[in-house]
């Protein structure tokens, strides 16, 4: 049962044609204060423009707690710094579902779900010839989740909270088999089916560089930085494509059409698409011969060019994903013997802004999407697949939020607007 928010027995006083009414003040248990609008309407007659919601708390939620100002996220309580250097990615899944890691015994069912609904329905497999080839990864993803719906029927509110070992297990094991099919689609090789003796991680990479004449051979420094960066993005609050999924599972969607609402959201470029942005970047920086000339394009106001993976919507300080990141980035790069000069390129702009009282002042740091896409490069992954695996870690999160949602019974997501549009007309 989600916990209510508390009053704190404190009231902001709104005056309003000369109307006072006392709007309650809440606290959340990070002490978190907000104020309480749901009677504003009712009272007063008016509404809150609160144009995307920069202002707005749409919830209450258990799952995951982030300061901006002072630069955290936990899960459930839990550091990011601590989870990624003492669990799995599947204790984590775990976690954030459930609210609680796993015992042994929880892990290893866990597992075994995991294992047991690796492999696509046959029917769904032959899905894959009809897309064209050159098709995009997340496009081909977001329509093989919905139509999981038609061969898995049994998702709905009910059936879920029965059995969401099942429900979760099911989703966050098929869709790595999707995904790493969907590469192989888009670039006509044959698919490579899942293994029983792989671990989460390991299968992903064996899925997705396997090959008939090139057997893949899987490093154990690549299933770590890969097992890492999913933990990372496995949630992050209410950020665009979490809301999405909140609001279409207030109207009692099935599970996996939820899902898919939520991997069209995180395809744009300014959400998940972000780290495919940056490589481009690079790449544009590479073109140009020099960092510090694109430096001085990005800090000139009336040139369009953008420096793409610094700064973030909700951190005012160093993004914690990113410490964590760079300094696994660095090593990883090491270990794998990297030799890649648009990494060389990434490297130096790093090192420049870093130094940089512009983006010092203005709190514009290397963020998470500036490193994952190079490790992502590193793993020899394409660009085109950059934000599926963003997806893949994303999915516990979506699940656990969405699972949140409909045990809170929430009602049916039906924000207000301001009409700006043409008064009364007649013919």
């Amino acid at each position: 049962m989600l916990k209510k928010v508390k009053p704190t027995g404190e009231f902001a006083t709104l005056t309003v044609g000369g109307q006072q009414i006392q709007l309650p003040i809440v606290i959340g248990s990070e002490g978190e204060r907000g104020i309480d609008v749901a009677e504003l309407r009712k009272k007063t007659g008016c509404v809150t423009l609160d144009p995307s919601f920069m202002n707005t708390a749409s919830c209450c939620s258990e799952v995951t707690f982030i300061d901006g100002e002072r630069g955290i996220l936990r899960y459930r309580g839990y550091p990011i710094e601590e989870l990624v250097r003492k669990v799995s990615f599947v204790d984590t899944a775990y976690l954030l579902v459930h609210g609680a890691l796993p015992s042994p015994g929880e892990k290893r069912k866990f597992s075994q779900l995991l294992t047991a609904n690796s492999l696509l329905h046959e029917d769904m497999r032959h899905f894959f010839d009809h897309f064209p080839r050159g098709a995009h990864p997340m496009h081909i993803l977001g329509t093989m989740i919905n139509a999981l719906s038609t061969f898995y029927p049994n998702v709905d509110l009910l059936s879920m909270l029965d059995d969401i070992d099942l429900s979760t297990a099911r989703l966050i094991s098929t869709v790595r088999t999707m995904a790493a099919f969907a590469y192989k689609k888009s670039i006509g090789d044959p698919v490579v089916y899942p293994r029983h003796d792989l671990s989460y991680c390991a299968n992903f990479l064996y899925m997705m560089f396997d090959s008939p004449i090139k057997p893949y051979v899987i490093r154990p420094e690549a299933v770590d930085i890969l097992n890492l960066l999913l933990i990372l993005h496995a949630d992050h609050e209410q950020n665009c494509s979490t809301t999405a999924v909140r609001t279409l599972g207030s109207a009692q969607v099935n599970l996996y059409a939820t899902i898919s609402a939520g991997i069209s959201a995180l395809s744009g470029p300014l959400h998940g698409g972000a780290n495919q942005a940056v490589i481009d970047m690079l790449k544009h920086i590479q073109r140009e011969g020099s960092v510090k000339k694109c430096i001085a394009k990005a800090k000139d106001k009336d040139d369009p060019f953008r420096l793409m993976g610094f700064g973030h919507r909700v951190y005012k300080t160093f993004d914690p994903r990113a410490k964590i990141i760079k300094e696994e980035c660095h090593k990883f790069l090491k270990a794998m013997h990297v030799d890649d000069s648009l990494l060389e390129v990434a490297m130096e702009l790093e090192d420049i802004t870093l130094r940089d009282e512009y983006f010092i002042e203005r709190k514009l740091y290397p963020n998470v999407d500036f490193y994952s896409g190079i490790i992502y490069r590193a793993l020899g992954i394409p660009e085109n697949m950059f934000t599926v695996i963003f997806a893949l870690g994303r999915l516990p999160g979506w699940i656990a939020h969405w699972k949140e949602m409909i045990g809170a019974h929430t009602k049916i997501t039906r924000p207000r607007q301001i009409y700006v549009g043409e008064t009364l007309k007649h013919l």
